[in-house]
């Protein structure tokens, strides 16, 4: 039986705000075609009023009448909401879930052929410039299944196609990677600072540097390191910078910093 809904979503958190936006402001799904549920009201009124989408308290409702169910509520919240979907035979499930593995919330769910999309999406995505692993194997035979949830993401950046046994490497990645940024970014800004610049000309600058040392990266044929070497002339001022992070053990930090963050992410998932 034909759905009314292509897209339910339950949970209307900072996330799902953002996919919801992505694929209305983009015209990807017509947002009639939509259907959105949470327990708080001001939050529904809050996306209605902004993108028209179907909004309802009832997570039944939501799973009943939508082809693609995507769940966008707490991890911690995913047993209580399945519990009340029960009896509901939902086929195609798609999960934003950290750490919520797709065996386990087919075993909540319990009823019928279930397929699961698992992905793992970062804060960029909220202004259409995430970077996403989606582990869709699940629903492989099917192109238009696959089509969609590519399409789905694709409203808000760069996704790739893996395994699930590969999304808590995505986690310690892109998932949590836009806080190092941040933080790298900001170590610029009060380094700047130290050495004469005003806070405006140092975010400016360091702002900047990182945007474009990364469009370079992308845009670029040559590897990172020849591109490192490019700005390191010998005996001159960047060699010297980079001395100082060689010798601190700047790789090795990153690497134990991100072996910590999957680690965590390989926890929450058992």
């Amino acid at each position: 039986m034909k759905k009314r809904y292509k897209l339910g979503v339950i949970g209307c958190g900072f996330m799902a705000n953002a996919i919801l936006k992505g694929v209305v402001l983009s015209d990807f799904i017509n947002p009639r075609k939509i259907i959105v549920s949470d327990p708080r009201k001001e939050k529904l009124n809050e996306i209605n009023g902004e993108l028209g989408v179907e909004i309802t308290p009832d997570n039944r409702e939501v799973a009943a009448e939508c082809e693609y169910l995507l769940f966008a509520v707490k991890p911690q919240s995913f047993d209580e909401v399945a519990e009340g979907l029960n009896d509901i035979k939902v086929e195609k499930v798609i999960s934003i879930m950290a750490g919520v593995k797709k065996s386990y919330i087919k075993n909540a769910l319990g009823v019928g052929l279930i397929r699961v999309a698992r992905c793992m999406p970062n804060l960029p995505c909220s202004i259409g410039s995430g970077a996403m692993g989606v582990d869709m194997s699940d629903f492989n035979k099917n192109t238009d299944d696959t089509q969609f949830i590519t399409m789905l993401f694709s409203c808000l950046g760069t996704v790739i196609s893996l395994p699930e046994e590969k999304l808590d490497a995505v986690t310690g990645i892109s998932g949590s990677g836009p806080a190092y940024v941040f933080m790298f970014i900001d170590s610029l800004i009060d380094a700047g600072i130290k050495q004469g610049l005003s806070a405006d000309e140092a975010s400016t600058l360091a702002v900047q540097t990182v945007l474009g040392a990364a469009e370079m990266v992308q845009n670029s044929d040559k590897p990172i390191a020849e591109l490192i070497k490019s700005v390191c002339s010998k005996g001159g001022t960047t060699i010297e910078a980079v001395k100082v992070l060689e010798e601190n053990n700047f790789r090795g930090i990153v690497d134990k910093a991100v072996a910590a963050c999957v680690e965590r992410s390989k926890e929450l998932s058992k």
